[in-house]
């Protein structure tokens, strides 16, 4: 087996710090497009607990009423 020549030995560093550099890079818009995703999920979850409030108030209101008018309140 051959032993690397010195101009070989010399750029190692550079191709591994190149390397280390994409691969940084590379990970920092992956974290950008989870952060991205995250951040649509929670405003569905928000738009979809929303809605369900307005649901459930809703059948409130209509259930308070029902019983106002079987009770015979005035109010």
């Amino acid at each position: 087996m051959s032993t690397p020549s010195r101009s070989a030995a010399r750029r190692r560093p550079a191709v591994l710090l190149a390397l280390g550099l994409a691969s940084a890079a590379t990970l920092a818009l992956g974290g950008c497009a989870v952060v991205t995703v995250a951040d649509a999920a929670v405003s569905v979850a928000a738009t979809g607990v929303k809605a369900g409030a307005e649901v459930v108030g809703t059948a409130v209101d209509v259930a308070a009423s029902g019983v106002r008018a079987v009770a015979g309140s005035g109010k």
